[in-house]
């Protein structure tokens, strides 16, 4: 089958759940996290829950618990945590607990960074994506312009296709 075929046997409607990783933003200062919302359900989406945590591994891990064991949450997109400062937790606690990872989520995001406008300083950023269980998982950094590139080149387009493919073999 070819990908457009994939693509037509993919769900119309994915239900996702938002997770902010900030020390600092409220629900009323998260503008990625709205920006998440914003895209997701102008594509058809759906989003269940919208969450800020610190910037913790436990506290990350446990919202990738939460989404993996409720079974109405078919995705998590997280964004926040993913630089390389001693506070930036995002990215060991997600690919901790992904049973698969999916590491051309990174490589296209870093890619579509440098050629956008940040240059060789994409290379500091950690995005990244996977399976968790049925849950698919995208890390993104949080600023709203990393946001934007992520949910308008990479995770749209392929959300439900990604779901497609978790689903096929249940």
């Amino acid at each position: 089958m070819s990908v457009e075929e994939h693509k037509k046997e993919a769900p119309e409607r994915v239900v996702c759940m938002i997770l902010t990783v900030s020390d600092t933003r409220t629900k009323e200062t998260d503008k990625s996290g709205h920006l998440m919302k914003t895209k997701l359900e102008d594509a058809g989406h759906a989003v269940y829950r919208h969450e800020i945590v610190k910037d913790d591994y436990s506290g990350i891990q446990k919202w990738v618990r939460f989404a993996d064991q409720h079974d109405e949450i078919e995705a998590l997109l997280i964004n926040g945590g993913t630089g390389i400062t001693f506070r930036d937790t995002t990215y060991e606690a997600v690919s901790d607990m992904l049973d698969k990872e999916l590491p051309g989520f990174g490589e296209l995001f870093r890619y579509l960074s440098f050629e956008k406008d940040i240059g060789p300083a994409a290379m500091l950023s950690r995005a990244t994506a996977g399976v968790r269980g049925q849950t698919a998982v995208f890390s993104t950094p949080g600023s709203s312009g990393a946001v934007k590139l992520a949910m308008d080149q990479l995770i749209i387009p392929e959300l439900a296709h990604m779901m497609r493919e978790i689903y096929k073999d249940l």
